[in-house]
């Protein structure tokens, strides 16, 4: 490379920079297939050689940051516990590679927080223009299916473990805060097509409103949980999410707040106190009033907590306006709003304004009024995945919602590690370039190794000060 960049002679700084960083990532490619080599040749001196029979070298590849690495290791065949014979590769389970497929974990990470951002082909675009890696649209969306079958997965243990009253949740909290709220989205069916919007459920609990943050706005232990089920096992999965933090037994309190659903207060325990959605109150009012004085004296008179003069007023609002006009639906759509609020009339009032003796604060911790679901419903979910003229599949949108929550929720990267971080190798940088000067290492137009040969030129960055990492540098390379 520094020979080329001399034959140049002068060439931009971005070229140098691209040559530079092609050049590195060759060299950790390099240094990645020695170790993992060298590693695959010391399991197969460990093993139990009765219980695994080598069958040679198969080679394979595992994305990382810096390029696609090409190495080799070894088949073993096996006789499992039923008898029957199976082929694996140590390798691959000592890198724990079966959970996700063979890819590193910063790659993975990179991936899963660029494309929670971005389309699946901007994302694709954006890691191989940052990378060493090449990666597809496809690719991309192939990591986001396993990644959000596996949160699937822990989210089924998660239920299996609370119906088993195994549930890890031991935190006692005074007030829990629960709001629960649909993102419709525009589907597609397994032919692309256009097909009917489906409702993604979105789940947001908490204890309560940080004292301390600006205008008291951040929630405190705020937790969310979405996906496409159908409502009862969502149920299941959002109070499973609960037992996984609290003890179900020692909550003082729980206060949900919805926008009157019929598939959200489904599942619920009578004690817990239910609110109306205030953005959906008024949002409903706007919706199915026309009269803009009609509008503020219905908003006036729940304001009053005069909820039974509302609803009065409403049917005589609906009475007024009644016409014979076939064309003319102002007198159903206000007689609409009546029995959505009165279908919801136990949840009018907010809750601190019912009479109810509440458990104090906790410390550092304020109540407040609720209706913080649609804000995140719009940070979370509906910022990727609305808009754009977005098609989802339902299994495609199920299980982006599975990174996206976990992501809110700053799980991701740990769920992301938990399913592509295997051993840790350890090798001094000296066995490596040891490594890389040995007649095995690949040679190129016959004049030895190129990188043990690059760093044998004299460097003016040696002649520079001694700063701690040129140092290192020195150390390392030289």
């Amino acid at each position: 490379m520094m020979k080329s960049i001399v034959e140049e002679k002068l060439i931009s700084f971005k070229v140098l920079e691209q040559k530079v960083f092609a050049y590195v990532c060759e060299l950790g490619r390099l240094i990645t297939q020695i170790i993992l080599e060298n590693y695959d040749d010391e399991l197969a001196k460990e093993r139990d050689t009765k219980s695994y029979r080598d069958k040679g070298k198969r080679e394979t590849s595992i994305k990382t940051v810096y390029g696609e690495v090409t190495y080799s290791r070894r088949v073993y065949r096996t006789e499992q516990e039923d008898g029957r014979t199976a082929h694996i590769y140590l390798l691959d389970q000592a890198m724990q590679m079966e959970k996700i497929g063979l890819i590193s974990t910063n790659l993975a990470e990179k991936i899963a927080l660029t494309v929670t951002e971005s389309p699946y082909r901007v994302s694709a675009d954006v890691i191989s223009d940052t990378c060493g890696q090449t990666i597809s649209h496809g690719g991309v969306w192939n990591l986001i299916q396993q990644l959000g079958e596996r949160i699937s997965e822990e989210e089924e243990h998660a239920v299996r473990q609370m119906e088993a009253d195994q549930a890890e949740g031991k935190k006692a909290v005074g007030i829990l805060f629960e709001e629960m709220d649909g993102v419709w989205l525009r589907m597609q069916d397994s032919r692309h097509k256009k097909a009917p919007k489906q409702e993604m459920k979105v789940f947001t609990m908490y204890e309560g409103w940080d004292a301390d943050s600006p205008k008291r706005s951040r929630l405190v232990n705020k937790k969310m949980l979405a996906g496409m089920e159908k409502s009862g096992r969502f149920h299941q999965k959002r109070e499973a999410l609960i037992e996984k933090v609290y003890d179900a037994d020692e909550i003082g309190q729980r206060i949900l707040n919805g926008d009157g659903g019929s598939w959200i207060k489904e599942g619920y325990d009578p004690e817990v106190i239910f609110q109306l959605d205030r953005f959906h109150i008024y949002k409903e009012i706007k919706k199915k009033i026309r009269d803009a004085e009609a509008q503020e004296q219905i908003k006036e008179l729940l304001e009053q907590k005069k909820v039974d003069e509302m609803l009065e007023y409403i049917l005589i609002y609906a009475d007024s306006i009644e016409s014979d006009d076939v064309k003319e639906n102002g007198s159903e759509k206000a007689r609409e709003l009546y029995r959505y609020l009165w279908n919801n009339r136990e949840g009018l009032l907010p809750y601190q304004e019912r009479g109810i003796e509440l458990p104090e604060a906790g410390e550092g911790i304020v109540y407040k009024n609720m209706g913080v679901q649609e804000n995140q419903n719009c940070t979370a979910i509906t910022m990727r995945m609305k808009h754009r003229r977005m098609r989802w599949s339902e299994s495609g949108a199920n299980n982006m919602a599975k990174a996206l929550y976990r992501k809110e929720n700053r799980e991701l990267i740990d769920t992301i590690e938990r399913y592509t971080d295997g051993l840790v190798f350890t090798m001094q940088m000296e066995e490596i370039v040891q490594t890389l000067s040995a007649a095995k290492a690949p040679k190129k137009d016959g004049k030895g190794n190129p990188y043990v040969e690059t760093i044998t030129h004299h460097m003016p960055l040696l002649d520079a000060m001694r700063t701690a990492s040129r140092k290192a540098f020195e150390r390392a390379f030289c």
